[in-house]
């Protein structure tokens, strides 16, 4: 059984009556506790902070983790097919990098986890992989391009997210 399917069946669930006698299961995301947490990953010091929290969140929670580099394809490299070739290779390098660092710090701590590699606009991407997993949160650490403050991946998060995000410093 995927975990999706062990997440949906496991995912707490109320009745709500619809019109006439019929009724229908709502999948609940503000349950008691956390059940799944996805972490921006982007091979950042941010980006491992945030990864270390959550990873004692998801300890304490008993909650999944879910490790998500997402790969921008807006950029000027996917304009030609050259140019795709070239950058896709590098974001595979980066996530097998990634996954590695990952791997050596996650080896020491007992909780269930994954790496998903996403292709796409970095904040819907965080949030169609919290929808596909069923997360509850989603964690990101803070950019330090804008001096200081939110970056755009945290800020469009915060603003438009249907879950709480936390974004960590």
């Amino acid at each position: 059984m995927t975990y999706a399917a062990e997440a949906l069946a496991a995912a707490h669930y109320h009745s709500r009556v619809a019109e006439g006698d019929r009724t229908e299961p709502d999948f609940e995301i503000g349950k008691d506790g956390l059940g799944g947490i996805v972490v921006g990953m982007d091979g950042s010091p941010a980006s491992f902070h945030a990864a270390a929290w959550a990873a004692g969140l998801a300890r304490r929670e008993r909650a999944r983790l879910v490790l998500v580099y997402v790969e921008a394809v807006g950029g000027v490299a996917y304009w030609s097919p050259m140019g795709v070739a070239v950058a896709s290779e590098a974001a595979e390098s980066l996530v097998e990098e990634l996954k590695k660092e990952v791997v050596s710090h996650l080896k020491w701590v007992d909780i269930d986890w994954d790496f998903v590699h996403h292709r796409g606009d970095p904040a819907v991407g965080l949030e169609q992989v919290a929808e596909q997993y069923r997360a509850d949160l989603i964690v990101v650490g803070r950019s330090r391009r804008r001096g200081g403050l939110l970056g755009t991946v945290p800020a469009t998060l915060v603003v438009e997210a249907v879950r709480p995000v936390v974004v960590v410093p």
